[in-house]
């Protein structure tokens, strides 16, 4: 198993509308490519030097190779639609992460 992690920092003032953006919009149209199990939301609890308010969002995925399908058949599309209602307004990295184990 595969977890896509996204990590967002949104500025303060940009942050309830995004937030709402994202579980209404874009989490659903992200498990509607079919490529991802489930996903979580968290909200990190450190306070950036930059402000804003940081989210990580994981993406449960059964393996590499779907997750390379992502890449290449909806990510783009999909990050698009956040870059044109929030340029400027975030910054985000994303992280591929491989499940060794669960307790």
């Amino acid at each position: 198993m595969y977890i896509y992690n996204v990590t967002i920092n949104i500025e303060e003032k940009s942050h309830d509308a995004w937030l709402k953006w994202m579980k209404e919009k874009h989490i659903p149209d992200m498990l509607a490519t079919g490529k991802f199990a489930k996903a979580k939301m968290s909200q990190v609890m450190v306070e950036e030097e930059m402000g804003g308010i940081t989210y990580s969002v994981q993406y449960t995925t059964d393996s590499k190779e779907t997750l390379e399908k992502y890449y290449q058949e909806d990510a783009e599309k999909l990050r698009e639609e956040g870059m044109k209602l929030f340029a400027g307004k975030f910054v985000a990295f994303r992280t591929e992460l491989k499940v060794v184990s669960e307790h």
